[in-house]
């Protein structure tokens, strides 16, 4: 049986992802909860890491890596920003050590934007390392959708810039706290690909009229009628469709853009761009975060 060589840890604002692994990179235990930096700052971070370590038999010789939350200036310990434009290479050597603990506890930095679009990262630099690598070669476009979505733009192994989108959080909000909640309510889980893919469009090309289509959503289902669901992709294919139009308003990479997604955000996005013609290759944010920690325990420790 693989000796574990590190423990690996996504730790978020609202979640919390743990992984076991060995130095061939295979992951011999993992561990998922709600417990991230909101409820951790409560509870205490040294409590909730030493509960999840023990529940995988984690040696206490094992250095743990840490990326996301934790590292806010909320979080355990502040591990702060490297500043674009920022190589990857420089993420990893600018690790924090959390201080008191009995075993090695690292926690990756951030990316921070300080121009006169002004903007920050936490976990996603860490989804950069593990999908693009620290060699690549040319410029890459990068979507990584969210709660609050990263569109950014590299150049070999440096984050040149990059811009934030809250679709996710105003999908939420608009959703459940305007005259929108009406429409949606009682939404089962039946997707209308159709009406996901026309708002998509619509907002895309004339993403100026967005607040204007996302009432049509409520008042075309009152005069020619609608499914709850239908209503629900609607306004998720406005909000995806005005942030494409966003984060494309720049000449598109010849070699198209490089999405990190998983699950429902992986399917939406993907039709979103194929409506939009816009050429795309896909990598598993899961799998890029875990790999990208794995980097970076090997920078760090050899392992």
């Amino acid at each position: 049986m693989s000796e574990a060589a590190y423990v690996a840890v996504d730790w978020g604002t609202s979640s919390f992802r743990l992984w076991l692994i060995d130095r061939a990179g295979k992951v011999l235990g993992e561990r998922r909860s709600d417990e991230g930096m909101m409820a951790a700052g409560k509870v205490g971070f040294a409590a909730v890491l030493q509960s999840h370590l023990d529940a995988v038999s984690a040696a206490r010789s094992l250095p743990v890596i840490i990326c996301g939350m934790a590292g806010a200036r909320q979080g355990w310990v502040e591990a702060g920003y490297v500043d674009t434009p920022a190589p990857l290479a420089s993420v990893l050597k600018q690790a924090v050590t959390v201080p008191g603990q009995e075993r090695d506890i690292r926690i990756l930095p951030g990316i921070a934007r300080r121009d006169k679009a002004p903007d920050v990262m936490r976990g996603e630099e860490t989804q950069l390392l593990g999908a693009l690598g620290l060699d690549a070669a040319g410029d890459t476009l990068v979507c990584m959708p969210g709660t609050h979505s990263k569109w950014v733009s590299m150049h070999g192994g440096t984050v040149e810039r990059f811009a934030t989108f809250m679709t996710g959080e105003l999908f939420g909000a608009v959703s459940r706290e305007t005259i929108l909640s009406h429409a949606v309510a009682g939404a089962d889980e039946a997707q209308d690909v159709d009406a996901f893919k026309s708002a998509v469009i619509d907002a895309f090309q004339r993403p100026a009229l967005t607040a204007n289509l996302l009432f049509q959503v409520r008042s075309g289902q009152l005069l020619h009628g609608g499914t709850a669901s239908a209503a629900r992709e609607k306004i998720s294919g406005t909000l995806i469709g005005l942030e494409l139009a966003g984060g494309l308003a720049g000449e598109v990479p010849k070699a198209g853009i490089t999405l990190v997604a998983s699950g429902r955000l992986q399917t939406l996005y993907q039709l979103a761009f194929d409506t939009t013609a816009i050429s795309v290759r896909t990598i598993g944010a899961e799998e890029a975060v875990r790999r990208g920690l794995s980097m970076a325990a090997a920078a760090i420790w050899s392992v």
